[in-house]
């Protein structure tokens, strides 16, 4: 089992209003049969970490390609700016990390 987590770097002041955003994005791809349920956090305000830093995680039993055919989509609507488009200007930088978890025999 692995531990997936994706690090957003967000504009000064656009961690909370990001952390919304990324939150809603995160429920997309449990809805879209894409995710295990993830969880959204912050650090930096309120609490010691890197300043205006957003995180999502979740769990994956393997790691997939994310462009395979048989990968889910999200349902997009017409006319609608998607989650990635309103991220986009808030954000400085993102990436992603993956840890593989301890599973004792």
């Amino acid at each position: 089992m692995y531990l997936v987590r994706r690090i957003f770097k967000m504009k000064p002041g656009m961690a909370r209003k990001g952390a919304e955003i990324i939150y809603k994005m995160g429920k997309q791809y449990e809805n879209a049969g894409q995710r295990t349920p993830c969880r959204t956090y912050i650090t930096g305000n309120t609490v010691p970490g890197p300043l205006h830093t957003v995180y999502m995680d979740w769990i994956e039993e393997a790691l997939k390609n994310p462009y395979r055919k048989d990968n889910p989509k999200i349902p997009s609507v017409k006319g609608e700016v998607s989650l990635w488009g309103q991220l986009s200007p808030m954000l400085e930088e993102t990436w992603i990390e993956f840890y593989e978890m301890y599973v004792p025999d």
